[in-house]
């Protein structure tokens, strides 16, 4: 059953895509997304290093097709509901964090910031890449950027990672 959006709650890439519901959020949807994004990388922390980087690397090749087909489905080229590249964006920023909730926190601010003003190469992503793999690459691109802060962060406030 399709809503007002073209949310569709029968589909599970549109489940998927719009984060398991996280996209609906009437304001600031992306921030909903990262948000559903911290949820389930309070699981995803206790991988080993490079599981974790295998499901990171997986969620953002599967997010191109996800992305794509529901985006085609909503007739729209990236729908502000479609979160999924939000979340995965987010856990590419949390590869290189310390554990903690403040770093967490870290990541999610910086993760916001990037996602939001797009300083270049995530605007230019966002403006010369289309379909799924533009609509998850310009959020690969600011988890990467914002991993770098936290990377730096925790360096100067731990004296290395």
């Amino acid at each position: 059953m399709a809503d007002n959006t073209g949310f569709d709650w029968k589909n599970p890439l549109h489940q998927l895509a719009f984060g398991f519901g996280s996209g609906l959020a009437p304001k600031a949807p992306g921030t909903f997304g990262t948000l559903m994004g911290v949820f389930f990388y309070l699981w995803l922390q206790y991988l080993p290093w490079f599981s974790y980087l295998l499901v990171v690397l997986v969620a953002f090749l599967l997010g191109i097709e996800i992305c794509s087909r529901v985006s085609r489905d909503l007739g729209v080229k990236d729908h502000p509901g479609i979160v999924w590249d939000e979340m995965v964006g987010y856990w590419v920023t949390m590869l290189v964090a310390p554990a903690g909730i403040g770093w967490m926190l870290l990541g999610f601010i910086l993760f916001r910031i990037f996602d939001i003003f797009k300083p270049w190469p995530i605007g230019w992503a966002d403006r010369r890449v289309s379909g799924g793999l533009g609509i998850m690459l310009d959020d690969l691109f600011a988890g990467v950027i914002a991993a770098v802060g936290v990377a730096v962060a925790a360096w100067f406030w731990q004296g290395g990672l």
